[in-house]
């Protein structure tokens, strides 16, 4: 009854195997290998385009961090939720990696940015006035903390609103697997059809080991040898990248990650029916793997004592999240541990 996270699931077999079989022979060194090229086709037909540039790291903390410091000068700002991953958990990373950039959070319910809040945001910039922190670039997470989902035409009109004030516009996509399994829209639909001029694609959540890939789109490609420059600096350059590609052929081959994504979201929708059925409200809608049930602070410890592995949240809920790995059994016996 692991619920912790995602990232506490093993690695799918098939990225296993692939590792295995990328282990011969020598190849170039810090991405000049075969394994790594061969990526962009897979990627060329996943996200319908050609136009993109890409960069492999082996966490999401680097991967936006890099990303952002790109398009955020040390005199800027990032627009985000004050709840998004890169202001709450990544200690500074977009700063520390942009030299200086500011997060200036917005809010809204359920970690979604509130339009009003966006718009009254963008109102205000101003660069001429030498006290202020222009905002540089904007921010989204798909599903966002609080496991709820930007749909495509949403990420176009906040785009959209961005690239009016010149903004540049990151996509932090950890979970973008768990979105898109449910189906509403395609990759391309929910990226750079939308006006994300950078993407951070997490696999490892999906079922990789750590394997996450920063996508230029379009005219944002003019920023990846800024972006190699500063992989190199920071020490993400990996000297073996072709054991990071490898893991995302095997989850990119036949569609495993969206399978893999829509298993973990068919959990946590059995996992939301149990605890409603129980009577206990969620804090916010499943739009993928999370779910924030309220639950009494005894029930709480009940299932803590029972084995059961989950988090408080802000605001009053516990967090569980389901992966690939999350079994029936375990949603089974997280039931009988509700009702004992």
């Amino acid at each position: 009854m692991n619920f912790s996270s995602d990232t506490s699931a093993p690695a799918h077999p098939a990225v296993i195997e692939a590792l295995a079989g990328v282990n011969s022979g020598m190849e170039a060194s810090y991405g000049g290998d075969s394994v790594t090229a061969g990526l962009r086709a897979k990627l060329a037909a996943l996200f319908e385009t050609e136009d993109f540039d890409y960069w492999l790291t082996a966490s999401g903390t680097a991967s936006n961090a890099l990303a952002l410091s790109c398009f955020c000068s040390p005199i800027g700002a990032v627009l985000c939720h004050e709840e998004a991953h890169i202001a709450r958990d990544e200690r500074g990373a977009p700063e520390f990696f942009s030299g200086g950039g500011k997060l200036q959070l917005l809010t809204g319910f359920g970690a979604r940015i509130d339009r009003e809040a966006l718009e009254t945001a963008l109102g205000q910039i101003n660069p001429g006035f030498v006290h202020e922190t222009p905002a540089e670039v904007l921010s989204l997470t798909n599903l966002t903390e609080c496991g709820t989902a930007y749909r495509a035409a949403e990420i176009a009109l906040y785009a959209g609103l961005a690239k009016e004030k010149g903004l540049a516009v990151h996509l932090d996509g950890a979970r973008l697997g768990n979105v898109l399994a449910a189906g509403k829209a395609s990759a391309a639909d929910m990226t750079w059809r939308a006006g994300v001029d950078v993407l951070t694609f997490g696999l490892t959540k999906t079922g990789a080991i750590g394997c996450e890939i920063i996508l230029l789109f379009g005219g944002a490609r003019k920023k990846f040898a800024a972006l190699q420059a500063r992989a190199k600096r920071s020490g993400h350059m990996p000297p073996k990248m072709r054991f990071l590609a490898a893991q995302a052929h095997a989850m990119l081959e036949d569609g495993l990650w969206l399978n893999l994504a829509g298993q973990a979201n068919a959990r946590a929708a059995a996992l939301a029916d149990l605890f409603t059925g129980a009577g206990y409200e969620l804090a916010y809608p499943v739009d993928g793997n999370e779910v924030f049930p309220f639950l009494p602070e005894e029930v709480a410890r009940r299932l803590s004592a029972a084995g059961a592995k989950f988090y408080p949240w802000p605001g009053g809920a516990y967090r569980f999240v389901c992966s690939w790995n999350t079994a029936e059994a375990d949603i089974a016996a997280l039931a009988e541990a509700l009702k004992a």
